[in-house]
C-alpha cells in the first residue's frame, strides 16, 4: 500500500466490518473528522495553544472511537486518533516525520508518494496523503504562516519557515503545483542543519583536528575562505562551524536567500532576500543585500551562497577593508569554485575586462575549502587549497591537506588525511596575525616547480 495509513482492521458501528485497506482507512478517517467537527465548539478550541487544542481533540476523539463501537487495539487507537488531529489540525503524515531528528529533507511527488532523506540517505516511507486535495489543504497550511500563498495562478513558491513548536530548526519549502508539476503538488521541504561545532565534524570523521585547527586560524588571521562542494554536501553546516572562530568583538552580517547560518556571536546582522510578489515587484536579490551590506560598518560579511553577479560585489569587499569574509559556491573541485566565481563575477551588469575579473579573485580568496558527499551519505572535507597565483597569473591552488580513501588510516580502517608543505605566503600571513601553524603541518621552503601535493611552488 502505497498512501494512507496501515491497519486500522476493526469493526464499526452496527457490526459492519472495517478491514485494512486503503479505503477502509481513508473512510474512517474522513468519518471521524465530519463527527469531530460536529461535537467541538471551532470558536472554543480556536482560543487553545496548540497543545491544549491537541489534548481537547484526542480526549473527543477517543469518545467518539468508544461511542461508534470501532474496534481497535490500544496501538491502532492511538494511531487513528494522531492521524485524525494531525489531519484536522497539523500536517498530516508529514507530522511523524517531523518530528524525526534523524530526517534532513522530505520530498513530496504528488500525494501518494513520500520520501525522506536520512543520514544522507534517501528512503521512501510507506505512507503518503489519501489524495491530491488533502496534500493541497497541508500545502496552504504551510505557506499560509508566512503569509504567502500558491494556486493556479501562482503554481510556484519557495519560502523560509521559521522555528516553531512543529519545526524547531526551521526549514526551506519549495512547492510546484499542476500543471507544472505533471504528477500532482510536489513539495520540496529541507529541514535546517542543527549547529554543528567543528568538534563534532571532527567526531563524525568530516575533518580530522589538524585541520580544523588551520582553518580556525585562518579565520582568526582574517583570510577570505571559500567553501565549495555539491547539493547537500554540508557547505552550510561548514560555514557554520568556521563562523564559530569569528571573535565576539567583530561585526559580522549574514546574507541568505533562506537564512540557515545560525551565528552563536552577539554582534550580528542577519540579512534575507525577498521575492518579487504577485505584481513582480519588491523584490531584493543577494545582491542588493551585499551592496547594502557594505554600508553597516561590517566587521566580516558572511554570504550563505554566491550564486551570481554579487560574486564581483562579495570579492571586491573581501579585497577592501571586509577581510575574513567568508562564503560558499557549488562546484565539484576547488578548481571549478574559482571558475565559477569569476565567471559569476562577469555575470555583473558591469563592464569589466576578464583579466581585471581574473585579478580580483586572485586578489580576494586565500583559501578553498572541497567539500564531497560520497554515495553511502557521507559528508566530508576532501580538500583544502591554499591560492597562491598573483594579479593576473592563471589560478594556482597550493594543496594543504587532501582526502585519500586508499590511504591506511586509524584501527585500521581505510582513507585518511594527507597533508602537504605550506606556501610560505599563507605561513607569513598566519603569523602577521601571531597565528601558527598547528602540529602536522610545516612550511615548504625552496621548491621548484610542483609541489608533492600538486600545487605550484616557488623559488
Amino acid at each position: 500500500m502505497s498512501g494512507g495509513y496501515r491497519g486500522f482492521a476493526g469493526v464499526a458501528g452496527n457490526g459492519v466490518e472495517l478491514g485494512a485497506s486503503e479505503s477502509s482507512d481513508e473512510l474512517l478517517v474522513r468519518r471521524l473528522k465530519r463527527l469531530l467537527l460536529d461535537e467541538v465548539d471551532l470558536t472554543e478550541v480556536g482560543r487553545l495553544d496548540e497543545a491544549q487544542r491537541r489534548t481537547r481533540l484526542e480526549r473527543v476523539l477517543n469518545h467518539l472511537v468508544s461511542r461508534e463501537g470501532i474496534i481497535l487495539s490500544t496501538r491502532e487507537r492511538t494511531s487513528l486518533v494522531r492521524r485524525v488531529v494531525d489531519e484536522a489540525v497539523g500536517l498530516g503524515v508529514l507530522e511523524p516525520i517531523l518530528a524525526d531528528p534523524a530526517v534532513s529533507e522530505i520530498m513530496i511527488n504528488g500525494h501518494d508518494t513520500v520520501y525522506v532523506e536520512r543520514y544522507g540517505v534517501l528512503e521512501r516511507i510507506p505512507s503518503g496523503f489519501t489524495s491530491n486535495e488533502q496534500l493541497l489543504q497541508t500545502i496552504d497550511r504551510v505557506v499560509s504562516t508566512v503569509n504567502r500563498r500558491v494556486d493556479e495562478s501562482s503554481p510556484m513558491v519557495d519560502a523560509r519557515l521559521p522555528p516553531d513548536s512543529r519545526l524547531p530548526r526551521g526549514a526551506r519549502v519549495n512547492v510546484v503545483l499542476p500543471p507544472l508539476a505533471l504528477r500532482g503538488p510536489t513539495v520540496t521541504i529541507r529541514l535546517f542543519p542543527r549547529r554543528y561545532g567543528m568538534d563534532e565534524l571532527i567526531q563524525r570523521s568530516a575533518v580530522d583536528s589538524a585541520t580544523a585547527q588551520l582553518l580556525e586560524a585562518a579565520v582568526r588571521a582574517r583570510l577570505n575562505i571559500v567553501v565549495s562542494g555539491g547539493t547537500a554536501s554540508g557547505k552550510t553546516t561548514m560555514l557554520n562551524a568556521l563562523s564559530a572562530f569569528i571573535p565576539g568583538r567583530e561585526r559580522i552580517v549574514t546574507i541568505e536567500d533562506a537564512a540557515e547560518l545560525s551565528l552563536e556571536q552577539e554582534h550580528v546582522v542577519q540579512l534575507e532576500t525577498r521575492p518579487a510578489n504577485v505584481e513582480g515587484r519588491g523584490e531584493v536579490t543577494i545582491r542588493d543585500l551585499v551592496r547594502n551590506a557594505l554600508r553597516m560598518r561590517p566587521d566580516r560579511i558572511v554570504v550563505g551562497e554566491c550564486r551570481g553577479g554579487e560574486a564581483l560585489d562579495m570579492l571586491q569587499a573581501m579585497n577592501t577593508g571586509h577581510e575574513g569574509s567568508l562564503t560558499t559556491v557549488h562546484a565539484n573541485t576547488t578548481d571549478d569554485a574559482l571558475s565559477r566565481m569569476e565567471t559569476m563575477a562577469a555575470m555583473s551588469d558591469v563592464e569589466i575586462p576578464f583579466h581585471a575579473l581574473r585579478e580580483q579573485v586572485n586578489s580576494s580568496i586565500d583559501l578553498v575549502v572541497q567539500l564531497v558527499r560520497s554515495a553511502d551519505g557521507t559528508r566530508r572535507v576532501v580538500e583544502v587549497s591554499y591560492l597562491s597565483s598573483r594579479r593576473r597569473e592563471d589560478f594556482e591552488l597550493s594543496r594543504i591537506v587532501h582526502w585519500d580513501p586508499h590511504a591506511p588510516g586509524e584501527a585500521g580502517a581505510r582513507g585518511a588525511f594527507v597533508r602537504h608543505p605550506v606556501h610560505p605566503r599563507l605561513v607569513a600571513r598566519l603569523q602577521e596575525r601571531s597565528e601558527q601553524l598547528p602540529a602536522g603541518f610545516h612550511a615548504a621552503d625552496g621548491l621548484t616547480g610542483l609541489d608533492s601535493g600538486g600545487g605550484v611552488s616557488w623559488s
